[in-house]
């Protein structure tokens, strides 16, 4: 992240890291999909997650599809990869990316309610926030935006406005669980998840290095 905010990715780097993410951001609606199905058929379980979701949808408003907005940047950051009419870009996928959302998904296939919202709310949401709003900082240094000006929206939106909303959203639930088995359950859960995420973005680093 130092080295995104301090202007020292190349144009090739940029370009690596917006075709990486879009892979994990076009399958996070699977994600909550799967956490949906794993938590408590009742309106206090379900409904935060299914409002993360419905922001995916931007809300009902198809221009602010998450899909569509990361398009917009996805078309600045790497205008030289062609994308399909679902906004799929033509280029392989690094296996930590495709890691990081089979890991996600797997652990929810099999996890209790309370581990399902506590891997969405702490293992994911908590730092969802502060880390998008990074990149979104990062990526509007000079240095990247001198042959063409990125688009940035789609990272502003989420470090502004969603994520701390679905943070919260999920913390609601989770308060209310005070006992020590179920405190240690949900760090549990969001430390897997959260190491799985750092994994994640170590693994886009590690395979950057090679786009000098």
């Amino acid at each position: 992240m130092q080295s995104l905010l301090a202007g020292e990715w190349t144009p090739e780097q940029v370009s690596e890291f917006a075709l990486q993410y879009s892979y994990y951001s076009r399958n996070f609606p699977r994600v909550l999909g799967a956490a949906v199905a794993a938590v408590m058929p009742e309106d206090d379980w379900w409904v935060p997650l299914v409002d993360n979701l419905w922001d995916e949808g931007g809300r009902g408003n198809p221009k602010a599809y998450h899909s569509k907005l990361y398009h917009s940047f996805l078309i600045t950051a790497a205008p030289h990869v062609s994308t399909n009419e679902k906004y799929v870009p033509d280029y392989p996928v690094s296996p930590a990316t495709v890691g990081a959302v089979d890991t996600f998904i797997s652990f929810l296939r099999s996890a209790t309610p309370l581990e399902a919202m506590a891997s969405i709310g702490l293992g994911s949401e908590l730092f969802a926030g502060k880390v998008m709003g990074l990149i979104g900082e990062g990526l509007s240094h000079d240095r990247y935006n001198q042959d063409r000006k990125l688009n940035l929206t789609f990272w502003k939106v989420h470090a502004d406005h969603h994520e701390p909303r679905h943070y919260q959203l999920c913390k609601d639930v989770l308060v209310r669980f005070t006992s020590q088995e179920d405190l240690q359950t949900i760090y549990r859960a969001g430390a897997y998840i959260t190491r799985s995420e750092a994994r994640f973005y170590q693994g886009l680093m590690d395979r950057m290095k090679s786009f000098v």
